[in-house]
């Protein structure tokens, strides 16, 4: 925590950080895998952006990326961890205004279960506003997600998915879409409001899968789908809101999965 190394139960923040009062902060999630962070340099490029379209000045990515490998070294060795890197206004009034404080920055680590073969989704009524102040950015102003996750997780679904405010195909609470239509390969652009995931980002990369505007419905009659994001790498969609994909696996979702495993596998830091 800005720079010093705590035991969990050590660690303290003031009740006056403008993260826990009113949410300005923005965060980042890194794999750890056998004590090796994954892609941190796209997350601390990503963690930069989010905290330039939040206001927030520039974080230290240097002190962070070394209190990262810090806290790495002093945990136990771990075969998956989540690392949390959260990065908060600091100090300030109780209410929206900010005060003049350095900023808030902790790195956390715990363990992290591997994700699951497949995963049912569910579409949720609430649209992200692809046009608001935080469309793209990776804040802890997660009371939206935690509500659609929990409406997901009551009709079965280990994942809500969101359409935009155009009736768009957008995105997950903590995760992107893809989905295979006619032998493509697609995603929705960031114009709809998604975050820029990193593990999207190289499946883009790394499959040629293709930036596209979906209608909402075009998921549940995808031929086949699956999610990104940093704790799932690429997990197959098995059902949406309750309707079966033809499979899942899907050849070119079991396809992205193999390539993203062996790149991944080829550097840590991509």
């Amino acid at each position: 925590m800005n720079g010093e190394l705590y035991p969990d139960d050590g660690a303290r923040i003031s009740v006056f950080d403008h993260g826990l009062v009113v949410g300005d902060g923005v965060f980042e999630t890194v794999k750890v895998t056998n004590g090796v962070p994954f892609a941190m340099t796209r997350h601390l490029a990503r963690l930069s952006r989010s905290a330039t379209g939040l206001g927030l000045a520039e974080p230290d990515l240097d002190q962070i990326r070394a209190g990262a490998m810090a806290v790495i070294e002093n945990s136990p060795r771990l075969p998956l961890a989540r690392m949390r890197i959260t990065v908060t206004g600091g100090i300030a009034p109780l209410g929206s205004e900010r005060g003049g404080s350095p900023l808030t920055a902790v790195v956390a680590m715990s363990e992290a279960k591997p994700p699951t073969p497949t995963v049912d989704v569910t579409m949720v009524p609430w649209p992200r506003n692809e046009r608001g102040a935080l469309a793209g950015l990776k804040t802890t102003s997660y009371g939206e997600n935690v509500r659609a996750l929990a409406y997901a997780a009551g009709r079965g679904g280990g994942e809500a998915i969101f359409a935009n405010t155009a009736g768009g195909l957008c995105e997950g609470t903590g995760s992107n879409v893809f989905v295979v239509s006619s032998g493509r390969l697609l995603t929705p652009p960031l114009a709809a409001g998604c975050l820029a995931g990193v593990t999207r980002a190289l499946v883009i990369e790394w499959t040629g899968a293709v930036e596209e505007e979906l209608p909402a419905g075009a998921l549940a009659t995808a031929d086949e789908a699956f999610l990104t994001g940093t704790t799932r790498d690429v997990q197959p969609i098995r059902a949406v809101s309750g309707t079966v994909l033809p499979a899942a696996p899907g050849p070119m979702t079991r396809k992205a999965a193999e390539v993203f495993a062996m790149r991944s596998a080829e550097s840590p830091d991509p």
